[in-house]
């Protein structure tokens, strides 16, 4: 592989609940070595739901990372031997309160090469209805749902209250169907 920097060693710094962090000793390709600070993680999915009338469900919570509350496309966390289309499935019902009759994948996307391990799977979601009695969420997870028209998450882009990618990129998406 072009510019392979070969792992002479790990040291596991932390383990959490949703990640860990390593520091590899690496050889760079000419010969000398270097640190990297890695951190793990197991995988998320994200959903782009929308209605009938084309508006993208969109959920609202505080992110403590950026100590700010965001308007972000629905997405979680990958559980251990779960494949992503179920969680995909699972995040939408939890998160937003809708089933869809139509899911497709999309595509498959690093969130933060230069650090991170974590891949998203993109899923659109279509022909939602909205069911009675959900499944239960995250009990530590604090969300409001909005469905809101491309134009106005294109406002939302604007004025940083979409600020993430992902989401960014659902827009984007959603703006050129």
């Amino acid at each position: 592989m072009k510019f392979e920097e070969r792992t002479l060693s790990t040291e596991q710094i932390f383990t959490g609940k949703i990640i860990s962090v390593q520091v590899d000793e690496v050889e760079l390709p000419d010969g000398k070595l270097a640190k990297r600070e890695l951190v793990k993680h197991p995988g998320a999915v994200a959903i782009i739901a929308l209605t009938e009338d084309k508006k993208i469900v969109l959920v609202e919570q505080y992110r403590k990372p950026l100590e700010r509350t965001m308007l972000e496309i629905p997405a979680g966390k990958i559980e251990p031997g779960e494949e992503p289309k179920l969680t995909a499935i699972r995040e939408l019902e939890e998160e937003t309160g809708y089933r869809a009759h139509s899911f497709e994948y999309l595509q498959t996307f690093s969130t933060s090469p230069g650090f991170a391990d974590e891949i998203i799977h993109l899923y659109v979601a279509k022909e939602l209805e909205k069911v009675e009695q959900p499944a239960v969420g995250d009990e530590d997870e604090f969300i409001d749902v909005l469905e809101v028209t491309v134009e106005e998450a294109e406002e939302f882009i604007a004025n940083e209250r979409i600020y993430d990618a992902k989401t960014v990129a659902a827009v984007w998406y959603v703006k050129n169907l």
